[in-house]
């Protein structure tokens, strides 16, 4: 009984002290003539329409969390809560560079936003490290997290533009010198996130100036993972929060393909939050294995419409890419990664893909933080990419 209680605590943490009746609730403007007494505030995507420092514990650097506006899955205006970490130095004359973090699978809660954790700056890979090279950085909570819900847990095009209008927001803390350049690093849930930022940039951002993409495990074949993560502790977590998440934004029906062990646990979903540095372990479910969901869902409308829609890689990728992967991840597993990159280079983009051998899906965000840092450094100085599509690389 000790060994079940520790492994469901080593994959799902107690929520955090929920702040909703304070930051998070959106502010609004007072009521005018012209909108007949209705409170309205301006919530275009990326308007910075709140902010809150802290301080931290890194040397150099100070903080602030955000609540700016973005766009959700009807294209309706949303509020979206993050973080901007920048050096305390001040900024040099052409402006400070970006990275824009998209963080892993945190939960399906609003308590659940990175952001709200006691010390938040903990779930971002090497901080320190970014302050030295005087870059700032943007870390989206994604819609739903922190604000009101649901959360579009990977929903691409919405966690894309939350990822995009947090680049924009920070630009508006004033004196930090936020430059347009910018480069988006996620793994995970986050990694699926990324890649969508790159391909929705140029359109929906196009004041920006995007130098490159990191994707760290990315999730890139939903339909792949509902199948090979309900064999895994942790894979399980993604599941229930992608099965939750989908059958809430899109109201797709989930009873006929979900078996009643399988229901019962994604209602849990919300209810608990994941360690976002990546639990290896996630909560005891009774019943709930490989043949819990039937494959038909991947078929059926509007399932299959729904997978194809947040599959990355139909799009342009919009800049040069890094691509991690650990030899061991259970959950997005290597051959899915490897096909992946394999269909983009088909596609004529520049990617540089890493292999880490022995690295599972929670260590491969930790081995990968220094190359990547590395990678999108060179981006930002304006050297060549490497490219892994060249024969011979």
């Amino acid at each position: 009984m000790l060994l079940a209680l520790l492994a469901l605590l080593a994959g799902r943490c107690g929520p955090p002290p929920s702040r909703r009746d304070g930051f998070y609730i959106a502010p609004t403007r007072k009521p005018s003539s012209s909108t007949s007494g209705r409170a309205v505030e301006d919530r275009r995507p990326g308007k910075l329409l709140r902010s809150e420092p802290f301080k931290t514990g890194v040397p150099g650097s100070q903080a602030w969390r955000i609540l700016y506006g973005s766009t959700g899955s009807d294209g309706e205006p949303v509020e979206v809560s993050g973080l901007v970490i920048a050096p305390t130095l001040p900024a040099p004359g052409n402006g400070r560079n970006v990275v824009a973090w998209a963080h892993p699978t945190a939960g399906v809660g609003e308590s659940c936003a990175p952001s709200m954790r006691k010390d938040p700056l903990d779930a971002i890979p090497h901080v320190p490290t970014l302050m030295v090279l005087d870059a700032i950085v943007v870390a989206t909570d994604y819609p739903g997290l922190g604000t009101p819900g649901p959360v579009p847990y990977l929903v691409g095009e919405v966690e894309g533009r939350s990822v995009l209008d947090a680049v924009r927001a920070a630009r508006q803390i004033p004196k930090i010198g936020a430059s347009n350049r910018f480069a988006v690093w996620g793994y995970s849930q986050g990694g699926h996130a990324a890649l969508f930022s790159g391909q929705l940039a140029h359109v929906y951002a196009p004041e920006l100036t995007l130098v490159g993409v990191a994707a760290v495990a990315p999730v890139t074949d939903v339909a792949r993972l509902w199948r090979d993560g309900l064999d895994d502790p942790f894979g399980r977590v993604m599941v229930a929060d992608s099965l939750w998440s989908w059958s809430r934004v899109y109201r797709a029906p989930l009873e006929p393909y979900a078996s009643p062990e399988l229901l019962q646990y994604v209602a849990t979903a919300p209810g608990e939050c994941v360690d976002p540095g990546g639990a290896e372990a996630g909560p005891a479910a009774a019943g709930v294995h490989a043949d819990a969901l039937s494959p038909s869902i991947a078929t059926s409308p509007p399932w299959n419409r729904l997978l194809d829609d947040n599959r990355p890689g139909r799009a342009p990728a919009g800049a040069p890419l890094y691509v991690a992967q650990g030899t061991d991840d259970a959950i997005v597993r290597a051959s899915i990664t490897a096909d992946f990159v394999a269909g983009l280079c088909r596609s004529g983009a520049t990617v540089r893909y890493e292999t880490f051998s022995g690295a599972s899906h929670a260590r491969a965000g930790r081995v990968s933080a220094t190359a990547a840092i590395q990678w999108m450094k060179a981006r930002f100085d304006g050297e060549p990419p490497p490219n892994t599509c060249l024969p011979g690389f």
